[in-house]
């Protein structure tokens, strides 16, 4: 997967603007968490190239980046979760998904 890589708080104005022609996904990861490492690891093995084509996807490490984690929650009115993909389109949240429940399936379903 080509993952753009979300450290810096700025980049949530910048998935903002880019929600406006393609939806965009956030997978939030705790790299302490086993069930989050099972979650990007399933949503990777399904993932096709031809995906990017119809969705922009994020990676967010949020042991290093809590601050941009709670930065999400609020400015898209999505509780924190970990794991959690959170789809966005026309700069609003649209979809989220937790835990075990993060299905490749159903992401590419909404988009």
């Amino acid at each position: 997967m080509n993952w753009k890589v979300l450290n810096n708080p700025a980049q949530i104005e910048e998935i903002i603007s880019e929600s406006e022609s393609t939806p965009v996904m956030i997978f939030k990861h705790s790299t302490r968490c086993s069930i989050s490492s099972m979650a990007l690891d399933r949503f990777k093995r399904n993932w096709k190239d031809e995906d990017a084509k119809k969705v922009t996807p994020y990676y967010l490490d949020l042991i290093a980046n809590r601050d941009i984690s709670n930065a999400i929650a609020s400015q898209f009115a999505i509780q924190h979760e970990s794991p959690q993909v959170i789809l966005i389109k026309s700069g609003k949240a649209f979809f989220d998904q937790s835990h075990m429940g993060i299905s490749y399936s159903a992401i590419m379903e909404k988009v």
